[in-house]
């Protein structure tokens, strides 16, 4: 279950969010930016065009690789997925530069079909794992990736979303109620709703106080807002049969995990 530390962490050490077996853990870390002017640039200013990632290090929940630097990352290691969330102010090339460099490291192979655009890049691999995706989007000084791994084991309803619809489920980290804004719905989240909100195969473990929406697949804004902080702004991309939960962070920072 989601059991979220009530604060940011910085990017070393992020903590964990949750454990339901020893194969099902999920964390979430916030950079949060120093004081030091030349510590602030490194870590939380828009990188320059055509700026390298840093050197390559794996996440520790799932070893999955992540560029640097990074301001949000997310977490998930499940029976069904490996996932990472990565916003990071590098521009769209280089984080797919990264990307590949470190997934060939791996023996993934891509296959036919990417998406490449100047905002968004969309590239299905295969691994001797499973089935993978690497979807990337270019928004205002940051880029967001997500890479995922799917495992073969099988899921039942307590994490499935309907056929062809992605399931959203929300949750609320903060002391604070936070109002979301996806797809032209509104929804408020009362303080700590859902906090134990369950990813768990077993449906009947879902918080009571949790909410969940269906999507149909697409690329989404979403306004995040908590009455102490401005309204964060994102764009998230999400496939048919996919599940994603979306927790309200510190400041009100939305925070999506891949569940499924």
């Amino acid at each position: 279950m989601f059991t979220a530390p009530s604060s940011a962490t910085s990017p070393t050490p992020s903590r964990p969010i949750g454990t339901i077996l020893s194969v099902d853990t999920a964390s979430w870390a916030v950079a949060q930016c120093p004081e030091n002017l030349i510590a602030r640039r490194l870590l939380c200013a828009a990188a320059s065009a055509g700026a390298p990632a840093q050197a390559a290090s794996d996440d520790h929940v799932t070893a999955l690789p992540l560029p640097k630097p990074w301001v949000v990352r997310t977490a998930k290691d499940s029976a069904f997925i490996k996932s990472v969330h990565v916003e990071t102010p590098l521009d769209l090339a280089a984080v797919l530069g990264f990307y590949r460099v470190e997934l060939s490291k791996r023996g993934w192979t891509e296959n036919d079909g990417a998406v490449a655009e100047p905002d968004r890049v969309v590239i299905a691999f295969t691994t001797t794992d499973g089935p993978a995706l690497l979807r990337l989007i270019h928004q205002d000084d940051r880029t967001i990736a997500d890479l995922s791994l799917r495992k073969p084991a099988a899921a039942n309803a307590g994490i499935l979303p309907r056929p062809g619809q992605v399931r959203l489920m929300l949750s609320n980290d903060t002391d604070e109620e936070a109002v979301i804004t996806i797809n032209e719905q509104t929804i408020e989240l009362a303080a700590h709703a859902g906090r134990n909100l369950t990813d768990a195969t077993d449906a009947e473990r879902k918080s009571p106080d949790s909410q969940e929406i269906d999507l149909p697949p697409g690329k989404y804004k979403v306004t995040l807002k908590v009455a102490s902080s401005a309204a964060q702004n994102r764009e998230f991309e999400v496939a048919a049969d996919e599940t994603w939960a979306l927790l309200v962070g510190p400041a009100g920072v939305p925070l999506p995990v891949h569940l499924y």
